[in-house]
């Protein structure tokens, strides 16, 4: 057995160069780009500006969810067992390039329609671009076990695709308030989401390519599919799959993250709507406080690595969540007993923002830290099952990440709905009753989220000596 079937790495190999980090990490700019768009301007784009109803937005992006649901795991399985001269992963990735990126255009480019068109074009591109970026995202994402098996070391690697999915998406938004939101129309200026529309998905093709052409080296080094005895067949991929995702310490990473996606796409599709209303934020403290996004990516990128080496993965995870989690929901929260400065006050925004800057370092922090958790699940399923099926697990990351756009997109257009939540109102309009009960939605949803998502953390169990341990088994293992 050759060693990339074995899964021996050269021990130089397991300290990834920064270049190759960056290469990496690059790609995780595509879907920054896509979520951006999804997470923060969607449900304004076509519930305000384009007017469609914000319950039919959110219903067609769980409808493009019922999709994902089956698709990930299939791409996921098939990235895991594809056989070719350029491995399993990088025909994916070369694949996805284009379709996402013209897929990602239409999506802000829609034909002058009805309700019930709009509704229908709506779906089918979120289900078309949700599919197209699986068949990038998953393999990409499934490079990292394979890259290093060095715990805290797939920790940094993790991190540096975080910080560039952070920061790709939020040079859009600097984009979008620094220069194409910057009319008379302000946010609900459409010809803006259409340029938009055209920058993001060029920018989507140009960082795909990148990751997939900075990565290609490592081809040789990669692990092979297993070759198993069984013919292929739909039996067999169900058995496997099952096998693979009922491991206890994935259903609660799994578990986990599906809160905290759904707490993340709740509080990035309300997002602007905060600012804008609940807070009343001009456009320039809107642009201020998108381009400080970078320093939190930043600061959280620094943050994982240092955290995984002090107090591994699961301690880390769960410290910087209660941290996090704790001080994101407090400035609502005192607004709606009365403390916080009232809107206006030179000491508002700068408050706001200092809070938001810390709280979104840990979350980002927290983010890298958890995902690098899945990568250990590789080893201790592989000596279970004589198989890697990095792919598997990342798609089911892949999918819940994913359920941001879709459960939590669902849940704010829900939450304008019940509270009669003015389309297309100037910010100076709206009732103070409707404001404070934005507030007492959002802020108290998020709380019960993310305390879900840490608890369902808690039961993780792989620790460094586990994972160890598992590397040991598996080089004493027969390689024949």
């Amino acid at each position: 057995m050759d060693v990339a079937q074995s899964g021996a790495i050269a021990p130089e190999r397991d300290k990834p160069s920064i270049g190759l980090k960056v290469a990496h990490g690059i790609g995780a700019a595509a879907f920054g780009i896509k979520n951006n768009g999804f997470d923060y301007f969607l449900l304004f784009f076509y519930g305000t500006v384009i007017g469609l109803e914000p319950g039919l937005v959110g219903l067609a992006i769980l409808i493009a969810l019922v999709f994902d649901a089956i698709s990930d795991p299939l791409v996921g399985y098939w990235s895991d067992n594809f056989r070719s001269r350029w491995g399993r992963r990088h025909p994916f990735m070369y694949a996805a390039a284009l379709p996402v990126a013209l897929s990602y255009f239409l999506l802000w480019n829609p034909p002058d329609l009805g309700q019930s068109g709009l509704f229908a074009y709506l779906t089918l591109m979120a289900i078309l671009i949700r599919t197209f970026i699986t068949f990038y995202e998953t393999p990409s994402s499934s490079l990292i076990p394979e890259l290093s098996r060095d715990y805290a070391e797939r920790t940094s690697i993790q991190s540096y695709r975080i910080f560039f999915g952070w920061a790709g998406g939020n040079i859009m938004s600097v984009v979008m308030f620094g220069l194409l939101l910057t009319g008379p129309l302000g946010m609900r200026d459409r010809d803006a989401y259409e340029t938009y529309g055209m920058i993001g998905s060029a920018a989507i093709f140009i960082a795909i390519m990148i990751s997939a052409v900075g990565t290609h080296h490592r081809i040789p080094h990669l692990h092979s599919p297993t070759v198993m005895g069984e013919r292929f067949g739909m039996r067999r991929i169900f058995r496997e799959m099952v096998e693979i995702l009922s491991e206890r310490s994935f259903i609660a990473l799994f578990l986990a993250t599906v809160l905290f996606s759904i707490a993340t796409g709740l509080s990035a599709a309300l997002a602007f709507l905060m600012l804008n209303y609940f807070w009343q934020f001009s456009e320039e403290q809107i642009f201020i406080w998108t381009a400080t996004v970078f320093f939190s990516a930043l600061f959280g990128f620094l943050l994982a690595p240092y955290a995984t080496r002090k107090l591994g993965k699961k301690r880390a995870t769960i410290v910087i969540g209660l941290l996090a989690f704790g001080i994101q929901p407090m400035p609502v929260l005192l607004r709606l007993v009365g403390i916080m400065p009232e809107n206006g006050d030179p000491l508002l925004f700068p408050l706001v923002l200092g809070i938001n800057i810390i709280d979104l370092s840990l979350i980002i922090a927290m983010q890298a830290v958890s995902f690098s958790m899945i990568a250990d699940l590789v080893e201790s399923n592989q000596l279970k099952t004589g198989r890697r099926n990095e792919g598997v697990y990342y798609a089911a990351i892949t999918f819940t990440r994913k359920t941001t756009q879709g459960l939590g997109v669902l849940a704010a257009g829900l939450i304008l709905s019940v509270i009669a939540f003015p389309e297309g109102a100037d910010p100076a309009t709206v009732s103070p009753d409707t404001l404070w009960a934005l507030g007492a939605w959002y802020a108290p949803s998020l709380l019960a989220l993310w305390m879900g998502s840490l608890f369902f953390v808690s039961r993780y169990k792989i620790s460094r000596e586990d994972h160890e341990d598992n590397l040991r088994r598996l080089a004493e293992a027969p390689t024949s």
